[in-house]
Parts: structure tokens; sequence; C-alpha cells
């Protein structure tokens, strides 16, 4: 904030004072000045003062608009940063319960494959004592086979051979 020193009369730097901080919140130069002339113990305000609180006002407003456009542009800033840790934080509870999920179904993927596996072991298992008493029986047939084979030559051993009777 610039301040201009005048001294040209006794309440210059009363008026300087008022007119500086009206100018830094309003920036409508021109009224403000005329209305500070006409208040002011009805004393004229020298021109060349006008000017320098004009320019001054100016520089003051160029500089507030500056700050202004630095703030907004920061606060513009916070905001996208502030909306992208929102967003960063809903993709990421995305992410997560798209892997919860993803586990989930591999889970009960597991679970079926360990049910289906223990019902083709239980199949297995009945096929192979199927297989085990199917052998056993072949070879209780083939041993039978065997026997009656036997007796069969047996009983052509002892009766006589339809050739030889008379």
């Amino acid at each position: 904030m610039n301040f201009l020193v005048a001294s040209d009369t006794p309440n210059t730097s009363i008026m300087e004072y008022q007119l500086q901080s009206l100018l830094c919140n309003n920036n409508n130069n021109l009224q403000l000045h005329n209305q500070m002339n006409s208040e002011i113990n009805n004393q004229p305000f020298p021109h060349h003062q006008l000017q320098e609180f004009a320019a001054a006002g100016s520089s003051q407003s160029t500089s507030d608009e500056a700050e202004d456009q630095t703030a907004t542009a920061a606060m513009a800033a916070s905001e996208r940063r502030h909306r992208r840790m929102i967003s960063n934080r809903e993709s990421a509870r995305r992410s997560r319960a798209r892997k919860q999920k993803q586990l989930d179904e591999l889970w009960s993927q597991v679970v079926w494959l360990r049910s289906e596996n223990r019902q083709l072991l239980d199949k297995l298992n009945l096929v192979s004592d199927s297989h085990d008493r199917a052998l056993e029986e072949n070879v209780r047939l083939k041993q039978e086979a065997s026997e009656l084979r036997q007796i069969v030559c047996d009983m052509h051993l002892q009766s006589p051979s339809p050739s030889s009777l008379p």
C-alpha cells in the first residue's frame, strides 16, 4: 500500500488517509474523491494530488486485483486438489471393491472346486472298489472255469470212447 504525504494544508494527511482507505475498498475512484472533497471542511483538494491518488488507487487496485487473482488461482488449485483427492479416494474405493469381488469369486470357485474334487474322489473310490471286486470275481470265475474244464477232461478219460465201442 502506497501512502502519499502532502503538506499543502493541515487536513491534507487526514484527507489522504481517508481517501486511500476508501479507494482500497471501492473501485469508483472519482466518485469517492468528489465525495471526500465536499465532506472535509469544504476544502478543495489539489488537482495534482487527485492524479497521484488515482494512480496510487489504480496501482493499489491492480495490486488488489493481482492478489485477488492469485487468491482465486490458489483457491481454484486447492479446489482441484481437493476434487482430485476425492476422486482418487473414490477410485481407490472402487478398486478395493473390485478386488474384493474378485477375491470373493475366487473363494467361491475354490469351494466349488473342492466340492467337485471330493465328489470325483468318492466316485473314483466307488469305481476302484467295483474294479477290485470285478478283478476278484474274474479270478474266481477263471478258477471255476479251469476246474470245470478239468472235470470235463476227467469225464472224457473215464468214459469209454465211442470209437472203442462195437
